[in-house]
């Protein structure tokens, strides 16, 4: 998924790219129809109207139904699609969206007592697409085949019903009727799900059983540049600190995944995008020089960069979660966009679980240091700042350090290697505030065992 402005008119926010979908958002509307002297709770069905001066060619996907007889202008938002170009390698399977061949009566609202009559239709896609919506008319007649657009059915996930919005309980009408919300699935890692502000029809006040219900999906964009350089011992003296932290991967998260205090349509406008950004760095856990004729061990205490009060803080701010699917359930209430969003794992570390950012025990580590060597252990720490389209700072950033992966460096050189293994966690009090103890202790190996599963060792004599 990319995104691009060819298609959206000057100062308006960049769209969602997927293949040759265009995403964007709408806050205009013409209202279809309300539930005023029926008898029934009260209820409203609008009809999105993106202006064609500032979003051309885009169309709704159904419309909205919400709780109420106040205007939505400005006060909701939804999304609209537009036809985009087809990707320079030829992948897309097809147009992205079609007009739908007809419409399939749901609801009538003969004898409701209503100002005006209503009808609500089930668009009828071509095959191959799907409809994410309903569409209603302030009369008998269907609604226009060019009111709303079906989308190719690779671009959309299977959603679910979600809470009630409307029935027309009390209205005395001859058919039953309710308006649900839809609510996406969990999101696969690196991905988003969501719907984009339709509602699904039922003719009954019960929750449908087997909705046939879609919600849009789309990749979250990632761009990886260069990771850090390994240090290695040059001589025998402390090693100099490593090289500050540099941004190696970056992520785009649309706006109506990130809590930043804005309302829907000011959030959109000021940043269509976040940028979750990654910066990693080694850092030294432990250096040691071995100056006797026979091998010794080095040991260390490395303190960990996560905080498990800062990442809840973190999550707070910006409502994403760092390890797993957010949000973590259903909304009940309104809420701009309903999705579910899920980093991808290998960006936080969560390959094989998400409990290493809730423990920030230190460790000790131990290397082996042949005679006359120097030894030094490195980590990885990364740094996980969320900014804003203009690069301003949202919330505060939160650290993690990767024990899975140990570098050890020695001199003079022989062997250079990246060290995976299964850390020792300390059991301990440890006093230092600092990122790791590196001043070396020696250990006597006839008294005291060596606590690592898997150590770091050379077996010169």
């Amino acid at each position: 998924m990319t995104t691009e402005n060819s298609n959206t008119s000057a100062g308006q926010p960049e769209p969602i790219r997927c293949d040759n979908l265009l995403i964007s958002f709408t806050s205009e509307f013409h209202r279809v129809w309300d539930s005023r002297g029926s008898g029934a709770a009260v209820g409203s069905f609008w009809r999105p109207a993106p202006a064609p001066d500032l979003l051309p060619g885009y169309f709704p996907l159904g419309d909205l139904a919400v709780t109420g007889y106040d205007n939505v202008n400005g006060n909701r938002i939804v999304a609209v699609v537009c036809e985009g170009e087809t990707s320079n390698d030829g992948a897309s399977q097809g147009k992205a969206l079609s007009p739908p061949m007809d419409y399939e009566r749901v609801w009538r609202d003969s004898n409701s007592g209503a100002a005006a009559d209503c009808t609500v239709w089930r668009p009828l896609p071509p095959a191959g697409y799907v409809a994410l919506g309903f569409v209603c008319s302030n009369g008998r007649d269907k609604p226009l085949l060019n009111a709303i657009r079906c989308v190719r059915k690779d671009l959309v996930i299977p959603a679910s019903v979600g809470d009630l919005i409307w029935d027309d309980k009390g209205s005395g009408a001859r058919q039953n009727f309710s308006a649900w919300n839809i609510d996406p699935p969990q999101a696969a890692a690196g991905e988003i799900y969501f719907a984009p502000g339709t509602f699904f029809a039922a003719q009954s006040h019960s929750r449908p059983e087997t909705p046939i219900a879609y919600a849009l999906r789309m990749q979250m964009p990632r761009q990886t540049l260069p990771a850090p350089v390994a240090p290695k011992l040059s001589g025998y003296g402390a090693p100099p600190e490593p090289e500050p932290a540099g941004v190696t991967q970056t992520v785009r998260i649309p706006w109506f995944a990130v809590s930043d205090h804005l309302l829907p349509e000011e959030q959109w406008r000021t940043s269509a995008f976040y940028r979750l950004e990654r910066s990693d760095q080694y850092v030294l856990a432990g250096y040691g020089h071995n100056t006797s004729e026979r091998p010794r061990p080095f040991k260390w205490r490395a303190l960990r960069t996560q905080n498990s009060q800062m990442l809840q803080v973190f999550s707070i701010l910006t409502s994403i979660e760092v390890a797993t699917a957010w949000p973590p359930k259903p909304s009940n209430g309104a809420r701009a966009i309903r999705f579910s969003a899920h980093l991808h794992k290998d960006f936080t570390y969560t390959e094989t679980s998400s409990r290493g950012w809730e423990d920030a025990r230190p460790l000790d580590i131990v290397a082996m240091a042949a005679k006359n060597k120097a030894v030094a252990i490195y980590q990885i720490q990364s740094f996980y700042t969320l900014k804003r389209a203009d690069g301003t700072p949202v919330g505060i950033s939160i650290g993690y350090t990767d024990d899975e992966s140990l570098y050890l460096s020695e001199y003079p050189p022989e062997t250079d290697s990246t060290l995976t293994f299964t850390p020792q966690l300390a059991t301990e009090p440890f006093a230092s505030q600092g990122p790791a103890d590196n001043e070396s202790e020696d250990v006597d190996t006839a008294s005291q065992p060596m606590r690592e599963e898997i150590r770091v060792t050379d077996s010169a004599p």
